[in-house]
């Protein structure tokens, strides 16, 4: 706790004075432009990686970078969906995995669950990944079938994502883009997934 403080600290003394104008702002109304859903995993750092700051994505987390389809439950991933699209009218939805995901780690072993009911339970929703397993790359080394797990959830969670009603209307009515990405700790660099040619191809190139 003390290292969190004292970061609050910094923020006050350093940060917070050179951008006072800016937070104004952002305490009366936000207006993002890019909805970001990736997983809880502490090593994905969204602002960090993609150069943003306060007011630009609208973020939501959850292990394994899930987007639930259900008919009768009400979750927190879809709802901040809907309000993200109908409320705030972001123009993109990014869903993004990453390398090295516990969650897929999880799938591929599941009997390490036997203490966590509700991780298993929630984990359900990733077994579409199995069906989109991507083709092993060999620059994954040691780490290629589980990254090709993780790719496939990736692509399993976008169908999810597109299945969302808010997310077809939106779609259709062309003010909404979705986009699936693989962020590789190791490199830094992401993947997105190319619906023409179902592969993950480079951003930069």
């Amino acid at each position: 706790m003390d290292k969190l403080i004292a970061g609050h600290k910094r923020f006050l003394a350093e940060v917070f004075p050179a951008t006072r104008s800016q937070f104004h702002l952002l305490a009366e109304m936000q207006a993002p432009e890019w909805l970001f859903i990736t997983c809880s995993d502490s090593r994905v750092v969204p602002d960090l990686i993609l150069g943003t700051g306060p007011g630009d994505l609208f973020i939501t987390r959850n292990a394994g970078n899930v987007v639930p389809v259900t008919s009768n439950d009400v979750d927190g991933v879809t709802a901040t969906i809907e309000y993200a699209i109908e409320v705030l009218k972001v123009k993109d939805a990014i869903l993004c995995g990453h390398s090295d995901c516990g969650a897929l780690k999880a799938a591929l072993n599941p009997e390490g669950l036997e203490k966590m009911p509700k991780a298993r339970r929630w984990l359900s929703h990733v077994e579409a990944a199995f069906s989109h397993r991507q083709p092993l790359n060999p620059a994954d080394g040691e780490s290629a079938e589980l990254a090709s797990l993780i790719r496939g959830n990736v692509v399993a969670q976008l169908l999810n994502l597109k299945a969302q009603p808010a997310v077809m209307h939106a779609v259709a009515e062309g003010r909404l883009a979705v986009h699936g990405w693989y962020y590789d700790i190791l490199s830094g660099r992401i993947e997105q997934y190319d619906e023409a040619t179902q592969r993950f191809l480079p951003c930069l190139r």
